[in-house]
């Protein structure tokens, strides 16, 4: 025995037995390498995804722009100011005025709503730029007549329901007409046909925007090509000198309700993030190639820094998912009032000042957050950051609804809050409450098709604070209920597919109820909707108890 301890044999089975553990650990430390790389390759096409949808809207919106302000025109007293004088109204020549002076648009043409020009012959009006005034056009063109023709057929199927002045129509990047809508009668008034001038919208817009918006390839890592795809010729590249190819292109994008024969094409290479994570695994290859040649000693050498590494990796990426996530809440409240104030639909005063308020307030609120997470980035970012306090959870829930009817009624949803009388005060982060419900709220209307119900119940049950918040939307599967808070997890039905998001925010609600002391459950059938229950302890139970008891024998009497 002593012999076979002092043979070459037992050295050779520690040599092997030590081999084969660092090509144990070296394997699953370059799968885990290999994964974080995909991981922020992908992370980085699907920025660039979002990145090419917002220049579509941009694009979409600079035709809008010349036109800004017409949604405050009454079309009712447009329309009688025309039928009695032949005279237009002032705000309305105004604004007709100043998009005249767009380069964009070639010329602007009025034709009366029960008007048939283009069957009849008839001469329709153009706007003249020197008299500031609609004149009888010499001619009528193709353009003018197809446009009018796709807007009439849209506004007939639409008129019945339709809750704004105008409704802006493209045909394709032809022309562009705006249907003026008397909302009083219900009825169309009028149309401005507007055909496009394509050499400017190309040459002279897309083409600079292309090239400020995604550059050259190399310092970008993407090329985006303006495809006529019907006749399969390129229009305008954000880097001419990259020729086009089929094989290169790795997303096409259409442009929504406009444009309907162009598309976006990109090729998109590795970015900046990716080089560097290459560089990464390169240098970590060349560290256990060494292990390899140290033994034992680099076995416990990639045993700590594996181990270390991992652990900065997770939590660093746990932190700026939370802080994205995190910022995302107070301005989406802080865009969707803005919204409503940029587009003039709060007149009065006094919901105008609570609209300032209510943007001044949040954005406090998006300050502070990014201190405390500036402040937290500079320790360590593994810590919760989370600050329960006792609070209310009935006034924070009851202020959350008042701040958000606006936006319930403008999407439509049949809100049902119940919120029981005497609940206890909970230990609880105020911005954490804030996220979790937004969440929740949010999918509920987001994964709901024309029935857009959201119920929410507050009780106090056994000591507990319950907080229930009900859809009757699409619904979830066995199947999806089981991953359905883990990260970047999304179902794979075709509502879902065709909504915005990451997978990422029902883990947040999930993380910041755990770090609440608190508990989620859901329960959901295919097509039936959803629902969330929240439990969180109650504080000060004694005292609670009590009272509430008193509140409960005083309703009986009185019953």
């Amino acid at each position: 025995m002593n012999n076979f301890f002092k043979s070459s044999s037992y050295r050779l089975f520690w040599l092997a037995a030590g081999i084969i553990a660092i090509v144990g650990l070296t394997g699953l430390n370059v799968y885990l390498l290999y994964q974080q790389q995909s991981n922020s390759v992908e992370a980085a096409r699907q920025s660039k995804k979002i990145h090419i949808a917002e220049f579509a809207g941009r694009v979409r919106h600079r035709f809008i722009h010349p036109f800004h302000g017409i949604q405050t025109i009454n079309f009712k007293k447009f329309a009688q100011s025309y039928h009695q004088t032949g005279q237009f109204t002032e705000p309305f020549i105004e604004t007709v005025d100043k998009a005249s002076k767009d380069s964009i648009f070639k010329a602007i043409y009025l034709i009366p709503a029960r008007s048939y020009p283009c069957y009849r012959r008839k001469s329709i009006l153009k706007f003249n730029k020197n008299k500031k005034t609609f004149l009888p056009a010499d001619t009528i063109n193709s353009v003018i007549c197809d446009g009018l023709r796709m807007a009439k057929t849209r506004m007939r199927g639409l008129i019945e329901g339709y809750q704004f002045n105008n409704k802006v129509l493209f045909d394709t990047h032809r022309s562009m007409t705006i249907a003026l809508i008397d909302l009083n009668n219900r009825r169309v008034v009028g149309y401005l046909v507007l055909p496009i001038n394509r050499s400017y919208l190309i040459n002279q817009y897309i083409k600079p925007k292309l090239a400020e918006e995604f550059g050259g390839e190399e310092s970008r890592g993407i090329t985006v090509w303006l495809m006529y795809w019907t006749k399969q010729k390129v229009l305008a590249s954000s880097n001419p000198d990259v020729e086009f190819s089929r094989k290169k292109i790795q997303y096409v994008y259409q442009f929504p309700d406009y444009f309907d024969d162009w598309r976006l094409y990109a090729s998109m290479n590795e970015s900046l993030l990716a080089t560097a994570q290459n560089k990464s695994f390169i240098y970590n290859l060349i560290i256990l190639g060494f292990a390899f040649t140290f033994l034992i000693g680099a076995l416990v050498f990639m045993f700590i820094t594996a181990k270390r590494e991992k652990e900065l990796s997770a939590r660093q990426s746990s932190f700026l998912a939370n802080v994205t996530h995190e910022l995302k809440t107070p301005l989406s409240v802080i865009q969707a009032a803005g919204e409503n104030l940029s587009d003039g639909r709060i007149q009065n005063k006094n919901r105008l000042k609570k609209y300032g308020s209510h943007i001044y307030s949040e954005a406090l609120r998006l300050r502070g957050m990014i201190d405390k997470l500036l402040s937290a980035a500079r320790t360590d970012a593994g810590e919760a950051f989370v600050e329960p306090k006792p609070c209310q959870i009935d006034k924070l829930l009851a202020k959350y609804i008042d701040d958000h009817r606006q936006y319930f009624r403008s999407e439509g949803v049949e809100l049902d809050l119940s919120i029981e009388e005497n609940i206890p005060k909970i230990m609880l982060d105020e911005h954490s409450f804030h996220t979790i419900l937004n969440n929740l709220v949010s999918n509920a209307i987001k994964y709901s098709d024309d029935n857009k119900f959201l119920g929410i119940y507050l009780t106090y049950e056994q000591k507990n604070i319950i907080l229930r918040v009900k859809d009757r939307g699409i619904g979830m599967s066995k199947k999806v209920r089981k991953q359905i808070f883990e990260k970047f997890y999304r179902g794979e039905d075709l509502l879902t597919a065709r909504t915005k998001g990451y997978g990422l925010g029902l883990a947040f609600v999930k993380n910041l109820v755990d770090l609440n002391k608190g508990a989620i459950v859901v329960e959901s059938k295919k097509g039936e909707g959803t629902l969330f229950t929240l439990r969180f302890p109650a504080l000060f139970l004694e005292k609670n108890e009590e009272k509430r008891s008193r509140s409960l024998q005083s309703q009986k009497i009185k019953s």
